[in-house]
């Protein structure tokens, strides 16, 4: 990596050396995940929603106190549902979304782990329950005039 390259709410962004090669030096476990959930606190800034979502985006006028982009969150329970949100306006194509409850809030976010949207899209439309997971959250880049919220990745957690 050459250096840090923050794109807006983005600080976690570096540039990439095009010269070089990736190499593994590790792995964490599921096991480890536990210790490296960030603090329980609301996901950056609640209160906006899209018509399918809740609390899934931030206007951009409030998003000067956003420092990070990325948390590691654990919950509980949840659902993910995979269906058309443009359907009756003729648009089929379908997406996956994740529903939970995070610091006494509740979330329904866009899903763009691409191995779980992969396999939700198979099945038919509706909604499935999961149990504890751990849950990557993003925000993307501004998009009109908000930021949206994103499960980037869910791993199953031990127990």
């Amino acid at each position: 990596m050459l250096g840090p390259k923050p794109v807006g709410c983005q600080t976690e962004n570096w540039l990439l050396d095009p010269a070089s090669y990736w190499r593994k030096v590790g792995v964490h476990l599921p096991s480890d995940l536990p210790s490296l959930v960030d603090p329980v606190k609301p996901l950056w800034v609640d209160g906006y929603s899209t018509y399918h979502g809740c609390n899934d985006r931030i206007p951009v006028k409030a998003s000067g106190q956003i420092t990070s982009s990325l948390r590691l969150t654990s919950v509980n329970a949840g659902t993910l549902s995979a269906f058309a949100p443009g359907e009756a306006f003729g648009n089929s194509k379908r997406r996956v979304q994740g529903s939970f409850r995070h610091a006494d809030r509740n979330y329904a976010f866009r899903i763009t782990d691409p191995v779980c949207e992969r396999h939700f899209l198979a099945k038919r439309d509706g909604t499935y329950r999961y149990g504890k997971r751990h849950l990557t959250v993003s925000i993307g880049e501004q998009f009109e005039d908000y930021i949206c919220k994103f499960i980037a990745a869910i791993v199953k957690s031990d127990g």
